[in-house]
């Protein structure tokens, strides 16, 4: 190692949601005893996914792995408190109000109810609801367009993300994690390019690995070029309204997915609604850029035709977050790269980072601690299906 030269058996290139998961679980584990270095360069993470997201989880979705990462996300949030092993530690509170997908056609009851059969056998709370049946438990809903909903209240909802984050990020410090707030610029690999030696940083710095794992969230696409890989990973923007109603409803509201593409749902008082943009395209990494004409042109119009009881609603805050958008098939992207060992991807979540951050933390240190998943094998998600050409697909993207 060069003089002035740092070392460490695993470097994190990002250190949002998913690269303190990674961080958090193998420092936490008896069996690591090896050494953690976090490199992000941005320590507010204003415009990291990790703070514009939602911050909700669901098991409703068509692939049974991402129903199996979801229940142990859920599983890790109601036992958060004991785990993170801090008496400090707040319970996270996991908001079952459920998600509530609704049908407008044949087709779309079709594929809910073959996902409803598998999510069930997983021991998924998903029941597939009459128009009748929704009208009946939220009166507040126009039915008149819709053929079925799909309705699950068990360990689904939204959770402090941000608690999670920080706890994880505080467990990590004292626990020794070295965090470098620096940003990443090029990367050395051994002359059979087999392995990842060193990650030169903006500063001048050089930090050598044993194992490099990428974590970048929307500029993942770039660390990976940095070893000659092409990653389909690219930001898109999410837009995200809080309003309050001035008739508000007399319940909590399920996250709702309407058939137009809008999503809404209780927060506090208050009510929360999204979509992405009509034309979803990939965005430079700074642009944050709201169009508040989608809010009057598409997300009220939606809102006030499915709940007529939102006649007269006020904007209180808004934002846009990015996605950290997968292209080929809007999975996660993880696991080693299959030439490059030590390489690990850790990307392209397409919005589900939050919820899927303590499966993938876990797995991911399993992998490198041990060699192999000992929980969930996620090795159907690694990077080989993307040279391959083998979607792994997910039809529930939100």
């Amino acid at each position: 190692m060069a003089p002035g030269n740092e070392k460490y058996d695993v470097v994190i290139i990002g250190g949002a949601m998913i690269g303190s998961a990674i961080a958090w679980f193998l420092i936490s584990n008896e069996d690591f005893n090896g050494t953690i270095c976090v490199i992000e360069k941005d320590l507010t993470f204003e415009f990291a996914s990790t703070s514009r997201s939602n911050s909700c989880i669901r098991q409703q979705y068509s692939n049974e792995l991402n129903v199996q990462i979801s229940q142990y996300g859920a599983e890790f949030i109601r036992n958060f408190k004991k785990l993170i092993q801090d008496d400090s530690a707040p319970n996270i509170i996991l908001q079952n109000f459920g998600y509530l997908y609704l049908s407008s056609s044949k087709d779309s009851e079709k594929v809910f109810m073959e996902d409803q059969a598998m999510q069930a056998g997983l021991g998924a709370g998903t029941r597939i609801m009459s128009p009748a049946e929704i009208k009946s438990d939220y009166p507040f809903y126009n039915v008149s367009d819709v053929v079925c909903g799909s309705h699950n209240t068990l360990n689904e909802g939204y959770f402090d993300g941000a608690t999670v984050f920080n706890w994880w990020q505080k467990k990590n410090k004292q626990l020794g994690v070295t965090v470098i707030n620096d940003e990443v610029i090029g990367i050395d690999t051994n002359e059979q390019r087999s392995l990842a030696k060193r990650v030169h940083l903006s500063s001048g710095k050089i930090v050598e690995c044993g194992v490099l794992v990428n974590a970048g969230g929307t500029r993942a696409a770039n660390i990976s070029r940095m070893i000659g890989v092409v990653l389909p990973v690219e930001p898109r923007r999410r837009y995200s309204f809080v309003f309050d109603a001035a008739n508000p409803l007399d319940q909590p509201l399920p996250l709702t997915i309407d058939p137009s593409g809008v999503h809404v749902r209780s927060d506090g008082k208050y009510y929360v609604a999204g979509c992405p943009p009509d034309d979803d395209l990939r965005v430079d990494y700074d642009d944050f850029e709201l169009d508040y004409d989608i809010w009057e042109n598409k997300i009220w119009p939606a809102l006030f035709h499915r709940i007529p009881q939102f006649d007269s609603l006020k904007v209180v805050n808004s934002w846009v977050g990015h996605y950290s958008y997968n292209l080929f098939d809007q999975n996660a992207i993880l696991g080693p790269h299959p030439k490059i060992a030590n390489f690990i991807f850790a990307n392209g979540f397409s919005g589900h980072g939050l919820q899927q951050s303590p499966a993938v933390g876990r797995g991911i240190s399993e992998l490198i601690i041990y060699g192999e998943y000992r929980g969930l094998d996620l090795s159907p998600l690694h990077f080989n299906r993307v040279i391959e050409n083998k979607p792994f697909i997910e039809r529930a993207i939100i």
